[in-house]
């Protein structure tokens, strides 16, 4: 499994993963810092190519950031 953090503006966090998901299986979306507007983006082998294409095509829709890690999920 590929994990991917994003940062997003808060009120674009719920149609993106509402988007991501629609995709059935290929990936989830976790809320991992709402203050932040963090999400995790867990994408399974399988379909890697796929929803790497679909969050680069949200990036530019949504300006998605791409960041290294969430501190939030350190605790």
């Amino acid at each position: 499994m590929l994990i991917k953090w994003l940062k997003l503006k808060r009120n674009k966090i719920a149609p993106v993963q509402f988007i991501i998901e629609a995709y059935e299986g290929m990936a989830t979306v976790t809320t991992m810092d709402p203050h932040a507007a963090i999400i995790q983006v867990c994408i399974m082998p399988d379909f890697i190519s796929e929803t790497s294409r679909l969050l680069e095509s949200l990036k530019k829709k949504y300006h998605l950031e791409e960041i290294d890690h969430c501190t939030a999920a350190e605790g």
